[in-house]
């Protein structure tokens, strides 16, 4: 593989911490349906902790916030999986936000392709959160794919009792976004030409 067609490193980073989520789900299946190009990892969230701005330093910060940093530092894009609780993005979502987008101006978000999707048991999916997250993700000054994002709605439809997605039209869909995002990927990370 040439520079141009190196495999991109993404980091996947879905915002619910049950195991059997339908985004967590929803992410396994991006990995396996990514391009030879790219290469999904995922990031737990489970260890992260609530947001303190009195341990937002560099000697304080916690090891799980270090690493979530460090890990969307190394990534060439982030691919965010958001459920939808009372209508926006969850709580565990938007902390770890908090934690990457600080402190201003050394935020590892700054400048970074990212690219979202979402899952839901409901009948329009994770549409508003994903809504919400866009203005969050803009907050923070990453290169926000422009895109409507991926939205499976009646996820229990979508997926195996194993939690494999199935669901063909779905799958191509995905497949097909995630070519996009390996291309704006690309696009942002170019160097500019002069």
């Amino acid at each position: 593989m040439d520079a141009t067609n190196r495999q991109l490193r993404v980091l996947g980073i879905a915002g619910s911490l049950r195991r059997e989520s339908y985004n967590r789900r929803l992410l396994a299946a991006a990995a396996e349906l990514a391009p030879e190009t790219m290469r999904i990892d995922p990031f737990d969230l489970s260890a992260i902790p609530l947001y303190n701005g009195d341990l937002d330093n560099d000697e304080a910060r916690p090891e799980p916030v270090r690493a979530l940093k460090d890990a969307i530092t190394a990534a060439d894009a982030v691919l965010f999986v958001t459920p939808e609780y009372n209508h926006t993005v969850p709580g565990v979502l938007q902390n770890a936000i908090d934690w990457a987008s600080r402190p201003g101006g050394k935020s590892p978000l700054a400048g970074k392709p990212v690219g979202m999707m979402g899952a839901s048991p409901g009948a329009i999916g994770s549409a508003r959160a994903q809504q919400q997250l866009k203005i969050v993700l803009f907050s923070t000054l990453s290169h926000l794919m422009p895109h409507a994002g991926i939205v499976v709605y009646m996820a229990g439809e979508k997926f195996d009792a194993y939690g494999k997605l199935t669901f063909e039209p779905t799958r191509k869909f995905i497949t097909a976004y995630l070519q996009q995002l390996d291309a704006w990927t690309r696009r942002m990370s170019a160097p500019p030409v002069s």
